[in-house]
């Protein structure tokens, strides 16, 4: 093994032993640590190594085909929460969002595939040293949780598995690949739109965890597959501005219209929609029907005995018919009841668990929601 290699492995062993620090004795790395932390590595890797440049050629056409890869996901992940449901982003563009989620993941992100990319450059030619760099960012991506995880069934193991390390795996073999063949860029702007839109994006589809593994451990091995395709086949081939524009145009009207329609049903305009999850209503409204609730900005004056409304309870939406209104000190209360029930419901329904009236409906459109919802 060369001298230079030597040195290589030496720096991986003593990185792989603080992870295992971390893992096993005290999880020193988390946030602003491991950024101080990949800070000291960088330092020590110019020391010995010195920093290579990122000279490729098709940095920017791959940072675009990931642009429209990431594009067309996200546009068929947000069409499927118009059946799996979405749910508020919790820090929604609030300073402790960004200084303790955003900043931090955009900082280790950007140094860590630095990192990753000048250790490949340095470990080229030698398959030993690739497969433990990936092997090293693996176990770094992963660290936190095994210490975090106190391994005591075999339910929390598979939790562990599915939820942290087979995304980690599939995401570090596509990082791995990416960087070596076309430098780090690609990889930081892949990585920072996939884990902090969410912390940008008001709301955000609901899948359940298991949905979302998964949808972690294939999305960066679809990506991996797209980029493998571009750089084999079309490398030699000249992508013009025009072809890209022609490219990505068509993908911009369905995005506006899927956002309208996912701000639709969430609640944010005026009107919005929801499917009916019981027979509750019926014979007006079935199990599966979508119903548009109109709201009434706190206009409860307006709210007539014999409407429709819908109002939360306990978390969950109501769409019943409104039997009685009282007012006593100055505030509303009200008593409701579903048309295909015997009595009243067994609560009040109070001010600030009004959402608005329902006057329209849309038959049997929200059946794939409820059945997902029920699984």
């Amino acid at each position: 093994m060369k001298r230079g290699y030597k040195k290589l492995l030496i720096l991986e062993i003593i990185l792989f032993f603080v992870l295992i620090l971390n893992s096993f004795v005290s999880s020193i790395l988390s946030r602003y640590n491991l950024i101080l932390a990949l800070i000291a590595v960088l330092g020590i890797f110019k020391l010995f190594f010195g920093f290579e440049k990122d000279r490729y050629r098709y940095v920017r056409d791959i940072i675009f085909e990931i642009a429209i890869f990431l594009l067309v996901f996200f546009l068929l992940y947000y069409l499927s929460g118009l059946i799996i449901t979405f749910a508020k982003t919790e820090n929604y563009l609030t300073w402790y969002g960004f200084s303790n989620f955003i900043i931090p993941i955009i900082l280790t992100i950007i140094l860590k595939e630095i990192a990753r990319y000048m250790i490949l450059q340095k470990a080229e030619g030698n398959n030993f040293l690739l497969i433990t760099t990936c092997i090293l960012f693996i176990f770094l991506d992963v660290s936190n949780a095994i210490y975090y995880n106190n391994f005591s069934s075999k339910y929390d193991s598979f939790l562990f598995v599915a939820l942290s390390l087979l995304p980690a795996i599939s995401t570090n073999i596509a990082c791995t690949y990416i960087s070596k063949k076309v430098g780090y860029k690609p990889v930081i702007f892949y990585l920072i739109i996939v884990n902090i839109y969410s912390y940008l994006m008001p709301i955000i589809p609901n899948p359940s965890e298991y949905i979302s593994s998964m949808v972690q451990f294939l999305l960066p091995i679809a990506l991996g597959y797209r980029v493998y395709s571009f750089y084999e086949k079309e490398k030699d081939k000249e992508v013009s501005r025009d072809y890209n524009k022609r490219r990505i145009l068509p993908l911009i009207i369905p995005t506006i219209v899927i956002m309208i329609l996912i701000y639709f049903v969430s609640g944010y305009f005026h009107y919005y929609a929801v499917a009916v999850a019981s027979n509750s209503m019926s014979p007006k409204i079935y199990r599966g029907d979508v119903v548009i609730i109109e709201k009434i900005d706190k206009n409860y004056d307006l709210l007539e005995e014999g409407q429709v409304i819908a109002y939360k309870y306990d978390g969950i939406i109501i769409v019943h018919r409104l039997e009685r209104i009282l007012k006593q000190d100055g505030k509303y209360y009200f008593y409701t009841k579903g048309d295909a029930n015997s009595k009243e419901d067994n609560w009040t329904v109070e001010e600030d668990m009004i959402i608005g009236t329902v006057n329209h409906k849309i038959s049997y459109i929200g059946l794939p929601t409820v059945w997902l919802n029920e699984l």
